[in-house]
């Protein structure tokens, strides 16, 4: 039986104790493959805390992929390959005409690339706007570095380091108007003769951006628990392009025994993952999904995010985390770019995060998003097509796919 002490009046909830308890003994390997786990009754009652704590702990295991269940039968531990080298996590730097959208041409707007007016925060942004015009006139005339202003890196770093238990250096972080402009940066910097593997469904975006540069593509299919790594290994990638923790169509979660292997793949020569984690901060089901550059050892792991899904598409603020070898290439060849972002911008968000106002704004977003998701479920679920669809992958993320079974035509279906 597993046995743990638990601290019932401490800063941690339970479940997360537990969870991490669990996550410890399998990655030392205390608790080895396909092991069976105590019956969520009997571990409740063996460490006096309720079926609810142990049931979020396994839950939130299973998400990550260190555990399975099997109908009828229980959880067990998942194989996972931890055989990669132990090498404690360092960061170690160098020192130096238009036309407007026809918005009434369809009767519903599924844009995954808008965001809600109503959910901005106007009146605290105009009041950090104003503070910043009074108090930092000098700074806001003052050229900002091409990584962008180190206030705001710092804000980034410490917000990351909070929420996702990311160990990151502000000197890592390269902030840009919007992630096409970081992929820009980063093809430049991998160079144009890599072979690139992307998720096959994937983001039509990143496909575009790429065969804007001739960059060669190598497609890899989806599997329930995320891309298929022994087909990545067939082909001739040296970098990987994915969504581990809420995958753009499908929704899937990488696994960790599949976020294991794709470092293990990174390592083999001059290899590097591609982590796009762009609407991680909405998970509505336990801990947020640990990121591959929060394991990442070797300096494998290129992050990159936005703000675009927490605040608004149109704010046009996102940033990447770069690893020790290619910020040393950065800043040797690229570091003659003027930073895409105004002073005004980076300043204004820098102390709407550093002020404690993002956390605040995360927090109503994810209840404004679950309530808005959990509505539209269920007027799905309770509409004249209840019978004919499945709702998967809807703990997280901006979107959930809806699979439907009819022997309607698409045309038929829809009127």
């Amino acid at each position: 039986m597993l046995t743990y002490s638990l601290d019932n009046h401490g800063n941690i909830p339970l479940y997360e104790q537990l969870y991490r308890a669990i996550k410890q003994d399998i990655t030392r390997g205390t608790l080895s493959a396909n092991e069976k786990l105590p019956s969520k009754r009997n571990l409740a009652k063996h460490l006096g805390i309720s079926m609810v704590t142990v049931e979020n702990s396994y839950q939130q295991l299973k998400a990550e992929g260190y555990i399975y269940s099997l109908p009828k039968k229980g959880f067990f531990v998942s194989e996972i390959n931890l055989h990669h080298p132990p090498v404690e996590k360092t960061i170690r730097l160098l020192s130096h005409p238009e036309t407007m959208p026809d918005e009434n041409k369809s009767l519903l707007r599924l844009s995954n690339n808008q965001t809600n007016s109503e959910t901005f925060p106007f009146a605290t942004w105009s009041k950090i706007v104003r503070q910043v015009l009074n108090n930092c006139q000098n700074e806001l005339v003052q050229p900002s570095p091409s990584k962008g202003i180190l206030l705001l890196r710092q804000a980034i770093a410490k917000h990351l380091n909070d929420y996702r238990g990311m160990a990151v250096d502000p000197r890592q972080i390269i902030i840009g108007a919007g992630t096409e402009y970081l992929y820009t940066i980063l093809i430049q910097l991998l160079g144009l003769d890599k072979i690139i593997a992307l998720e096959d469904p994937s983001y039509p975006k990143i496909r575009k951006i790429y065969q804007q540069f001739n960059i060669n593509q190598t497609y890899i299919d989806m599997e329930k628990d995320g891309i298929s790594i022994s087909k990545l290994k067939q082909t001739k990638a040296e970098v990987i392009h994915l969504s581990p923790s809420h995958q753009f169509p499908t929704g899937s979660i990488l696994s960790i025994g599949k976020r294991y292997e794709l470092l293990s793949w990174a390592n083999q020569g001059n290899r590097y993952i591609i982590e796009d984690d762009y609407d991680s901060e909405f998970r509505f089901q336990g801990l947020p999904i640990p990121s591959l550059q929060e394991i990442d050892t070797l300096g494998k792991v290129i992050y990159i995010n936005t703000f675009s899904k927490s605040l608004s598409s149109t704010l046009r603020i996102s940033y990447m985390i770069l690893p020790p070898q290619l910020l040393e290439q950065f800043e040797d060849k690229l570091n003659f770019y003027s930073n895409t972002v105004s002073n005004l911008q980076q300043y204004t968000l820098a102390y709407f995060i550093k002020d404690g106002y993002f956390e605040k704004h995360l927090n109503r977003m994810r209840l404004f998003y679950q309530r808005k998701r959990d509505s539209l479920v269920q007027k799905l679920l309770s509409s004249p097509l209840k019978n004919h669809i499945t709702i998967h992958e809807d703990e997280s993320g901006l979107h959930f796919i809806m699979t439907i079974t009819s022997d309607l035509s698409e045309e038929k279906f829809v009127n």
